[in-house]
């Protein structure tokens, strides 16, 4: 019967997505790229959550509050100011310029090489840390919660490799052969799914604790933890509170603001208020998150009393302990898409920097609409493979999973967020600026963390970084600022009027998160 339903849902989910993009040209960059700029408010906060929100950071988060509780909850919260602003000031002059990428708004702003190098930035960070790392963590999780290697009668190694490469190769033809649209629809049909299999796990749990009473297996819990539930962390936890005025601000202004895997769903919009109605409605929804990313792994922990080898491991285990059997394959099936919506979104926007910022820039200038899109296809192909390869490797990973991706986003999360906040606000700054400000910052993190390694927060190295890297940025224009001041021009491919409910409803999702800090904070 589990098999049955997870077969059931997840073909649901294809035969709508197809039917939705059927009639949208695939053979033209619009409309396979940006889905043909016609995506709605309702569908890009889906697709936004859902590419967020897939396993290596349900399992991931979840691994880091089994050990630490809640201050990891931050890169939830935090992360619904960085969509206001995003809403704001960053979308608006991105449809302005009509772009489809990032570098190609950094292009317009400080020059070609600039988008070239912010392009490979991206393409290096997909390759080597997001797809490996969604593939290793969906697979450890599916083969963990419904015991696939007993099933296949293999080793776990041996089983995770069958895993990542079926989740590899069925997310790969969705996001290659489906294009920006197709990704984005079945992202929403999942995300509806996620939040309600998702809730039900620490649902669950809290009814095992309480003896089938969810209030009072939360009175044991909040009784039996109390350190657990502090959401100020100290100086050693995995998120000291001082570091939500440093790197977390940077860590999610970046991820909500200018990662081309996120962005791209409002640059889909079919006008301003749409894509503003989408982030949103993502960020108030987003406040929500630790309910379904935090609180399971504080379960596991007293489940399992604190007694795991691998933290990564205590989301899988608490689903195979609580979560009852007629609600396997409904949850198998939404997990699933949750693991392909990350990996397919990240493989999408990888196809994407490279047919419109590589191969139509330096391969063949004079390349049709349809062979920019075939030779984005190709390459999506040859990073799929490239992913595979490379996903079991991570077992084990010191720091946990979702520490570790973290992390190695530095390298390039702070040099693109300061120069496209720096481009947007001033006109003076030069494009050889930008250039020397990226590489003093990607040297500069690699060689702090990784050689010198202080002993404090990657989170302050990179709010410190990210000053630097504003101050090299004006210091290198006042001596050779450009010739003329910078003037975005207006594309006029959508309508730029605001929503008109943009002001009140931004402020009350940043008030709500301040309350949610207070309210938790002891």
């Amino acid at each position: 019967m589990s098999i049955i339903t997870f077969l059931a849902f997840t073909l649901l989910v294809g035969i709508i997505a197809w039917w939705s993009t059927k009639k949208t040209d695939e053979n033209s960059s619009d409309g396979y790229f940006l889905g043909g700029r016609s995506l709605t408010g309702p569908v890009i906060a889906g697709s936004l959550l859902l590419t967020n929100l897939s396993t290596e950071q349900i399992v991931g988060m979840n691994g880091v509050s089994f050990r630490d509780g809640l201050p990891i909850m931050a890169y939830e919260v935090v992360a619904a100011i960085a969509m206001v602003f995003t809403a704001f000031i960053l979308l608006p002059k991105y449809l302005k310029s009509g772009i489809a990428t990032i570098p190609q708004f950094l292009e317009k702003r400080y020059g070609k090489s600039t988008k070239t190098i912010v392009s490979l930035l991206f393409l290096l960070g997909y390759a080597i840390s997001m797809l490996p790392t969604v593939l290793y963590s969906g697979a450890l999780a599916i083969n963990t919660m419904f015991d696939i290697p007993e099933a296949l009668g293999m080793e776990p190694d041996g089983a995770l490799w069958v895993t990542v490469s079926s989740i590899g190769i069925i997310g790969g033809i969705y996001a290659i052969f489906g294009g920006l649209k197709a990704v984005a629809v079945s992202d929403s049909i999942n995300a509806i799914g996620l939040i309600i299999g998702g809730s039900l796990i620490p649902i669950f749990g809290l009814l095992y604790i309480g003896d089938g009473n969810v209030f009072d297996g939360l009175s044991t819990l909040t009784t039996a933890l109390p350190e657990k539930f502090d959401i100020i962390g100290g100086p050693d936890s995995d998120v000291p509170f001082w570091t939500l005025f440093t790197g977390m601000i940077i860590v999610n202004f970046y991820y909500w603001g200018t990662n081309q895997a996120i962005i791209q769903r409002a640059l889909g919009a079919k006008n301003l208020k749409e894509g503003q109605k989408g982030l949103l409605l993502a960020a108030f929804i987003k406040i929500l998150g630790p309910f379904i990313v935090v609180l399971p792994g504080i379960i596991a922990f007293y489940i399992f009393n604190g007694d795991l080898s691998n933290s990564d491991e205590a989301y899988p285990m608490l689903v195979k302990k609580v979560l009852p059997g007629a609600f396997v394959g409904f949850f198998a099936a939404v997990l699933f898409g949750a693991i392909l919506s990350s990996f397919n979104s990240a493989l999408n926007s990888s196809v994407t920097l490279f047919g419109l910022d590589f191969y139509k820039e330096y391969v063949n200038k004079n390349a049709s609409e349809k062979q920019v899109v075939k030779a984005g296809k190709i390459f999506g192909i040859v990073l799929a493979l490239f992913s595979i390869g490379i996903a079991p490797l991570l077992y084990g990973v010191e720091g946990g999973i979702f520490t570790y991706l973290q992390e190695l986003n530095g390298t390039h999360s702070v040099p693109i967020l300061a120069i496209v906040i720096v481009g947007i606000f001033s006109k003076r700054v030069s494009g050889k600026a930008a250039n020397i400000a990226i590489l003093f910052s990607v040297v500069s993190y690699l060689t702090t963390l990784y050689i010198i390694k202080p002993d404090i927060s990657f989170l302050h190295v990179m709010g410190a970084l990210f000053v630097l890297t504003i101050i090299v940025m004006f210091a290198i224009s006042y001596f050779k600022p450009r010739a003329t001041d910078y003037t975005q021009e207006y594309t006029k491919q959508v309508d730029i009027t605001p929503w008109r409910y943009l002001k009140p409803v931004g402020y009350v999702i940043v008030a709500a998160v301040v309350g949610v800090y207070i309210y938790l904070s002891k």
